[in-house]
């Protein structure tokens, strides 16, 4: 279960807190049971007792709640809430949160509201007031995500799912061991590891029976080479009673064909947990959860990175952007997008645990998301993982309609994710040599600024922007003139890169001069139908429309002879391969076409003077044809020749005749 790995696991031994009201033989019981994480003991003893204090009346819908059943929970803070004394803020929130996994939305809101007034300043209270309104359209679902429920999951716990080369590696309680865990009664956790089988995985079996001890071992995460490895387990160390035993991350290598002896993480302490890591490609950055000491509150996510000697550095908290004073659990860093996923019971969602999604910006994050359904429930719905190119991944959630406890789902992501895209790039000289200290400016269709920043040495700048849009990079400095780039964010992908490439005045001179010499070559004019650029052409990448930086310069040619010849109109013409439909790649060909056209208006006087067009498939360079059952056995450097936008001269200057000579002579 995942609320094992918030902040405690176990008690060796038995406290009982003093409390200034008398209580029953059978509270005190309850109270026995509570300290060791036996609920449902707890609860029998709770409820068995009459005249329950407030910390009793407490216990007890507490431990409702961390059994997930929420219907007996929302009954017993009923209770504790409407007694005097009883509606601390604390309460009036864990009630509301109960209220939500109910689905009652409406009383759910007055108590949160109650929790509201009571802690205004509250990161929890800001998130809710700031998102509830848009509840209806978390709860929709839009078709962006499929889930099935995977086969192989049991009515034990099965969560926490990682990437292991070809396989998955998740947490399971499935075990036969006899010894059981207080908190529900099942078998303690330990790692295994599954066969992907489509969308299904199949043959479960133990990972590796040296790093499954007597107690809890996962969940896990391995370098991209699956050399290298970082799980969450009991810290063994503690041994006296009365002391809560907390978790720790530890680290194992693989090596002459087997896992070395688990080494313990640097900042496992027996004060505080740390567990729930996710590990970066090279094994040298790690997120993590722990309830240290200077964080929000509750459990917070951390990044923490090796030096150059392989030693862990201090640990960073990513702050109050993704933390609150709730939990923040199972960070999962997709790092070729740079795009973390993490799960929360503090921010506003649909109840327990919801899937929150934030882009990377600079060094820190940009505005957490929640995922919406149908990857977020009224249930708890937690540690989401996804590929590298944001199509597919798999969550855990006890939702209803599983197994019985937590099960694995597979997620398929039909669209692209509701946070944007990041575009960015480097500011750079014409040798691509990064500029420091560029002045960028973000700028949208109708040319009005919408961002900035200065680079620092990298050249480097990254913006957070809407998706299904068109945009202008401007950048600035002295001593260059300035450099601009368009960029497009209609595609799938949600890394767009746009460089910005400024020249000196000598450089501008000499690129003027070579320019004009190369349109003289390519240059093919006919005296009668006024030719076309017959050479000029721009490429796009398969099943993309936006204007690649190779497709700049082809771009940037005609543009000069239009600026040049200010009657000369020229219409755009832009094809596909072969592969999809004809009616896939019409509408293809027309938005290559479309966005062209546009690259070209926005840097010529009168823009009218340019028109697009698309032909889909049709005119293939190079007999890469292929229709219905015909399948094309052309390489992907041939298909590439045939993705494309071409330029037709449709009317010139009157004195055409003499355009040829007059650009030769540029």
């Amino acid at each position: 279960m995942k609320k094992v790995l918030l902040s405690v696991i176990i008690l060796m031994g038995i406290g009982i807190s003093v409390f200034a009201q008398k209580k029953s033989g059978k509270e005190k019981r309850g109270d026995k049971y509570y300290f060791v994480y036996s609920f449902g003991k707890a609860i029998d003893a709770y409820t068995h007792a009459k005249n329950l204090s407030l910390e009793g009346q407490r216990r007890l819908a507490k431990s409702y709640s961390d059994l997930n059943e929420t219907a007996q929970a929302e009954e017993a803070y009923s209770k504790l809430t409407g007694t005097p004394g009883g509606n601390l803020p604390l309460d009036d929130y864990n009630y509301a949160r109960v209220l939500q996994a109910n689905g009652k939305y409406e009383l759910a809101d007055v108590w949160m509201g109650k929790f509201i007034d009571s802690l205004p300043g509250d990161l929890r209270a800001k998130d809710y007031a700031a998102n509830h309104s848009g509840r209806s359209n978390l709860s929709e679902d839009k078709g962006k995500y499929k889930t099935d429920h995977l086969n192989f999951n049991t009515d034990a716990e099965d969560f926490g799912p990682c990437y292991y080369k070809n396989q998955l590696v998740f947490s399971s309680s499935r075990t036969e061991s006899k010894k059981k865990y207080n908190w529900n009664g099942k078998p303690f956790l330990d790692m295994y590891m599954a066969d992907l089988d489509g969308d299904q995985l199949k043959t479960p079996s133990i990972f590796d029976k040296s790093l499954n001890g007597k107690l809890h071992d996962g969940p896990a995460s391995f370098n991209k080479d699956g050399t290298y490895m970082a799980f969450t387990r009991n810290d063994y160390s503690t041994k006296k009673k009365n002391h809560v035993v907390r978790i720790q991350i530890c680290f194992s290598t693989y090596k002459d064909g087997k896992w070395s002896t688990p080494e313990p993480f640097a900042l496992n302490n027996t004060n505080y947990s740390v567990g729930q890591p996710c590990l970066s490609a090279d094994g040298n950055t790690m997120y993590f959860s722990s309830d240290m000491p200077g964080g929000c509150g509750g459990a917070d996510i951390y990044r923490v990175k090796k030096d150059t000697v392989g030693t862990w550095g201090v640990a960073e908290n990513l702050g109050d952007k993704i933390n609150t004073e709730g939990d923040e659990l199972f960070p999962f860093f997709e790092e070729n997008n740079g795009i973390l996923f993490f799960s929360s019971n503090g921010r506003f969602g649909l109840g327990g645990l919801d899937i929150f999604i934030a882009p990377e910006k600079d060094a820190g994050f940009g505005v957490a998301r929640n995922a919406g359904f149908p990857v977020n429930t009224a249930n708890d719905d937690f540690a989401f993982i996804v590929n590298d190119k944001l199509t597919k991944g798999y969550l855990s959630t006890n939702r209803a309609g599983g197994s019985g406890d937590d099960d694995i789902y597979s997620v398929d992501i039909i669209k692209d994710l509701d946070i944007g895209k990041r575009l960015q790039g480097i500011a750079k000289d014409k040798d691509a040599n990064p500029i420091p200290n560029t002045a960028i400016a973000l700028l949208d269709e109708k040319d009005k600024v919408i961002d900035s920043l200065t680079t620092k040495a990298d050249g480097a700048y990254t913006f957070l922007v809407d998706a299904g849009k068109n945009f202008k990079l401007v950048g600035k400095k002295d001593n260059y003139l300035k450099g601009e780039a368009l960029a497009n964010t209609f595609g799938r992908e949600f890394t767009i890169k746009a460089d910005v490439v400024l020249l000196n005045r000598e450089d501008n001179i000499a690129k003027q001069i070579t320019v004009g010499a190369d349109l003289g070559k390519i240059l093919e004019l006919n005296p009668v139908n006024l030719g076309d650029l017959s050479s000029t052409t721009a490429y796009f990448d398969l099943d993309k429309y936006n204007i690649r930086p190779d497709a700049e310069v082809e771009l940037g040619k005609v543009v000069k002879v239009m600026n040049d010849y200010p009657e000369m109109n020229v219409e755009v013409r832009s094809y596909t391969d072969c592969r999809a439909s004809k009616e896939y790649n019409q509408i293809l060909s027309d938005k290559r076409a479309k966005v062209s056209a546009w690259y070209i208006k926005k840097r010529i006087t009168k823009p009218e003077r340019v028109s697009g067009k698309g032909f889909g498939k049709t005119k293939m360079v190079n007999g890469c044809a292929c229709d219905g059952d015909v399948i094309s056995d052309c390489t992907e450097d041939q298909h590439q020749q045939n993705r494309r936008s071409e330029f037709i001269i449709m009317k010139n200057t009157p004195n055409n005749n003499n355009l040829l000579t007059d650009v030769l002579a540029k």
